[in-house]
């Protein structure tokens, strides 16, 4: 059975899975989004992974430092994930992960990311402008929405009326 260290992980790895498709229900936005990463020098595909496990990332951290539990991951506010996007070092976005991932592509995706935390230069550049981009996505997100403090579960919730959850 899996810890709740691990569930609360698999609760953020989720919104970062779901956050690019929901953005993308208005088709230009990721068009711009690849125009973006292919400006910067970023592989599409890899940039696209890179911003999905930077938003579980934020989240993970907003809610160890808060001590929320997975059952109470719904309640964190989608403000604060794009506060920690920006406002946290890319190293201490990695503080606290679980040493064994539920999935290959998860585990994956933390590994691209530490490369890029590690490597410095260019990379560091392009952990910062796919942090902007994140947190633009989480603000469009927040202001598509009529409620006026969007939560996790918010998310989940439109991701699941829009099809998008597995």
């Amino acid at each position: 059975m899996a810890s709740d260290h691990d569930m609360l992980w698999r609760r953020c790895a989720h919104l970062g899975h779901v956050l690019l498709p929901l953005m993308d229900q208005e088709p230009w936005r990721q068009a711009r989004r690849h125009e973006n990463l292919r400006t910067w020098g970023i592989d599409t595909v890899e940039g696209e992974c890179l911003v999905e496990v930077f938003a579980a990332l934020a989240a993970h951290a907003v809610a160890a430092e808060a001590g929320v539990s997975a059952a109470e991951f719904d309640a964190l506010p989608l403000s604060a994930v794009a506060e920690a996007a920006t406002g946290k070092r890319d190293i201490e976005l990695l503080a606290g992960l679980p040493d064994i991932f539920a999935d290959d592509r998860g585990g994956q995706a933390v590994d691209l990311f530490r490369l890029y935390a590690y490597k410095g230069g260019q990379a560091s550049r392009w952990l910062f402008q796919l942090s902007r981009e994140l947190r633009h996505a989480l603000i469009v997100l927040a202001e598509r929405s009529p409620m006026p403090s969007l939560t996790c579960g918010d998310v989940f919730r439109r991701a699941a009326e829009a099809g998008l959850l597995q």
